[in-house]
């Protein structure tokens, strides 16, 4: 079903996934439980699998 362009997997990727913090450090996110660097297209990222709340992108 599609409503003015947003089908539902769009609306539910937004109300269940927790929003990817974008900052100039990311030191604090990486020092988590579970946390894990990681480096993809010239972007480092922190993925966190256990609390997917403490997830971000450095730059």
């Amino acid at each position: 079903m599609v409503a003015d362009g947003i089908d539902c997997l769009t609306i539910t990727t937004i109300v269940y996934n927790s929003v990817m913090k974008v900052r100039n450090s990311v030191r604090s996110l990486k020092n988590k439980p579970g946390a894990q660097v990681v480096r993809r297209r010239g972007r480092i990222f922190v993925i966190n699998k256990k609390d997917p709340r403490y997830k971000g992108r450095q730059g």
